[in-house]
């Protein structure tokens, strides 16, 4: 029993550390070559299809929702006649 908690205490220390047991490497120069070069695309589709698919999700469920309010609006402008 002692000594599940003191493997269980070693795990812990072990997750929490402050030192890097493995380096990661510095992505951060190539995604501003990517973002930096003159391709004729908006900055917030430079990113690539991921994007794109995102951006055009949120311009649909955008366009959804106004229409939606719109046409509630429309509706309780002009209520039913009993």
């Amino acid at each position: 029993m002692n000594r599940q908690i003191f493997a269980l205490h070693q795990v812990a220390r072990r997750t929490f550390s402050s030192c890097a047991r493995r380096q990661i490497e510095n992505k951060v120069p190539q995604n501003q070559k990517l973002f930096q070069e003159d391709n004729g695309l908006p900055v917030h589709l430079k990113g690539g299809l991921g994007d794109a698919i995102l951006y055009k999700t949120t311009m649909v469920l955008t366009i959804l929702g106004a229409g939606l309010v719109v046409y509630e609006l429309v509706k309780a402008a002009f209520p039913q006649k009993k």
